[in-house]
Formats: C-alpha cells, structure tokens, sequence
C-alpha cells in the first residue's frame, strides 16, 4: 500500500481469482475504489512518486518479477526499470531515484520526469545478505537525502539453529487462569 503526498488517494492490490493481484487506487474523498492495472499477470506492491505523478510497483507479465512505473492516473507510457528481476521498490524522497532488490543486491536507477520520463540503466548500490519481505512491501527504509538504508541483516547463530515453534493448547483458559478477572 502507498499514500500519495497529498494523502487523499491510497493505492493497494487486490488478490481477484481471474486475474491475479492488481492494483487499485481508493479516493478518500469519496471512498471509492478503481482499478489502475488490472491484467492477466500479478501486479503488487504500488508506491506513489514523491510528487504524486507515478506509480511503481511489481509486475511478473516479462515471465518473472520486475519493476515498472507508469504515470498516474494516466494515460500514457510504461516503462520496465529492472533488467534482471526486481522486488521491494521505492523511490528516493527527492524523487529522481528508484531504488529495488534483485536477490542480494540493492539496486538503484536515476529518473528524470519533465519534459519526458527516463530510466538510467539500473546499478548496483550495495551487496549483502539481508532479510527479504516476508509480504509485498519493502523490507528496507531509505532516509530522506537518499544516501543511507535501513535493512535488516539475518542473525548467523539463528539461522543454524532449527525452527522452534511452541503450541499453546486451551490458550484462552490458560489465560483466565492467569490473570483472573473480579465479579461484580
């Protein structure tokens, strides 16, 4: 989900059992939602320019996960960013960059808008193992000069040790049992 800047439109996905997950936008003045791609491949993870004028999001419609953009609300072009997969995107705060994933790497592609759009080829910011998203949005925050990121990296002992998983059985009486609620 993304707000746009001006906050009064929310753009999100839809799981619809035809075409997959597509991408909606929902006016708060009016609370209505339309659809903004609907196809017969998977779109998700839409993301608002910082100026409210582009969308970008995922798209498996090339045979495999990549990033486009497109102008919103349209109509006009669209433009596939990513050249070798791409998951998790979000723009830079000042709005001349992109920034994805694409398995370890961190990508990032400058973008001019006016007069015209244009994409840089994509290049690779940094490398490292670090914890993907465990739904659609991403897993990494980016601070507003555009120049540092917050990710997640996995902890090394945890990721030898196996899974635990505890099952709490009568969970609801475990818990009057413990915190015993006065009668009135």
């Amino acid at each position: 989900m993304s707000w746009s800047p001006d906050g009064q439109l929310l753009a999100f996905m839809e799981n619809n059992p035809t075409t997959g997950y597509d991408i909606w936008v929902l006016r708060l003045s009016d609370h209505k939602a339309q659809p903004f791609l609907r196809t017969p491949f998977n779109e998700s993870v839409p993301r608002f320019s910082p100026d409210g004028r582009w969308l970008i999001y995922v798209s498996n419609e090339s045979g495999r996960y990549e990033i486009y953009v497109q102008p919103y609300p349209g109509p006009g072009g669209k433009w596939q960013i990513s050249t070798e997969g791409g998951t998790e995107p979000t723009w830079n705060p000042n709005g001349s960059e992109l920034f994805y994933r694409s398995g370890n790497k961190m990508m990032a592609v400058e973008i001019t808008t006016r007069p015209s759009f244009t994409a840089s080829k994509p290049r690779v910011l940094f490398e490292g193992r670090y914890e993907p998203s465990p739904a659609t949005t991403p897993n990494y925050d980016v601070s507003l000069d555009g120049q540092r990121f917050l990710m997640l990296k996995p902890n090394q002992q945890e990721a030898s040790a196996p899974t635990q998983i505890n099952v709490v059985l009568n969970w609801f009486e475990e818990l009057k049992r413990r915190v015993p609620t006065e009668k009135k």
